[in-house]
């Protein structure tokens, strides 16, 4: 298929352009939550073109999700949500790559899920995953997009998105809400109540800001939050202001990921004992008959390999760990992102040498076509 046809209408734009759509091509951003908020900004993101999408969450379609979450159809009910929203954007935009975490962000992963990402767009609903998503992004120095709703209002924002404002300290989640509230004391959808338009609206803001800070066109909305009202018609920005003395991030946080923390190396990697290879290493280990190869691609994901393999795709593999024979086990998926976090699971219950694709197979193919 024909991309500058795909795309034409965005690169005939002024300040656009071929440049600004490799700018998205090459982008990777990281999409946690497919409720109300994360569907539309997904759905927007793959249709701009942005070449890797990660998309997290744990949940499954229900019924009470389809007003709002209109990537999901009623014969999705009781699936994965990744696992339908993969299948549907790969429908819409096969041209892209999408990383399926099937699986909530915790205090153990967020920093190594999101180190291999240019940006964050949060489509959660609920306090300790922004504080979280927070804490990361600034310990990765990582900027991310916030994104809230109730009843009839909603509200959004970047955070974390230095290199707009170098002068300026950074603004992050803590400095405009330093605690979380107590529990009961926000309502949230499920008890108050929620049009199904408003997430629709601020999610496809959200995939708008993304694309602003991916290409440099406009002006993100950093340092500012934006809310709206659609009883009222009516939308207003609230300037930000960094407060002096409000925590930067989680202490609790800071000491599970790292005792003595080092900004340089730890943006490079995670301590793992999981060991990156690349493709001309993954060749000679594959023609090994004592190497089990591992993919842990969901399965509608292509393309197709024809070398020796098994599939347990990573929404199947904690309940298949023990099936795994006692061999070296060389994990590869779609980037390599999804080949760590398997490696760690299986390290984590298995005495097993474990071995990562880095790049995953779009290095290999990369690499056998050249």
């Amino acid at each position: 298929m024909n991309n500058k046809e795909r795309y034409s209408r965005q690169m005939i734009l002024p300040g656009f352009g071929l440049a600004t759509q490799e700018k998205l091509r090459a982008a990777k951003v990281l999409l946690i939550g497919l409720g109300g908020l994360g569907c539309p900004a997904l759905q927007y993101l793959a249709g701009a073109g942005v070449g890797c999408i990660g998309i997290m969450d744990a949940d499954k379609v229900s019924v009470s999700n389809l007003h709002r979450q209109l990537l999901y159809g009623e014969n999705d009910i009781g699936m994965l949500k990744t696992t339908v929203a993969a299948r549907r954007i790969l429908e819409q935009n096969a041209t892209i790559s999408i990383e399926v975490y099937p699986y909530e962000l915790n205090k153990q992963n967020a920093v190594q899920i999101i180190k291999d990402y240019d940006l964050v767009i949060d489509g959660t609903d609920n306090f300790s995953a922004k504080y979280l998503i927070n804490d990361a992004c600034v310990l990765l120095n990582k900027p991310w997009i916030y994104g809230a709703v109730s009843r009839y209002e909603g509200q959004l924002c970047v955070f974390n998105l230095g290199n707009l404002h170098p002068t300026q300290p950074l603004i992050n989640y803590r400095d405009i809400f330093p605690q979380k509230p107590h529990s009961g004391e926000i309502s949230s959808c499920e008890t108050a109540g929620v049009l199904g338009v408003i997430p629709g609206i601020i999610g496809t803001m959200q995939a708008a800001e993304a694309i602003k800070i991916i290409t440099g066109i406009g002006k993100p909305l950093y340092g500012r939050m934006f809310n709206y009202n659609l009883l009222e018609g009516n939308s207003y920005e609230i300037e930000m202001v960094k407060k002096n003395g409000t925590p930067t991030i989680d202490q609790d946080f800071f000491n599970t990921i790292h005792g003595e923390f080092d900004a340089g190396i730890y943006c490079n990697a995670m301590d793992t004992d999981i060991e990156e290879i690349d493709t001309a290493t993954f060749i000679q280990l594959r023609a090994n008959p004592n190497i089990f190869v591992l993919d842990v691609r969901e399965r509608h994901e292509y393309p197709v390999i024809d070398f020796s393999h098994a599939q347990i795709p990573m929404s199947e593999l904690e309940n298949a760990i023990f099936e795994l024979p006692e061999k070296e086990i060389c994990i590869i998926c779609h980037q390599g992102i999804r080949s760590l976090h398997a490696g760690e699971l299986i390290c984590a219950k298995r005495n097993l040498k474990v071995y990562s694709l880095k790049g995953g197979l779009t290095a290999y193919f990369n690499k056998v076509k050249a």
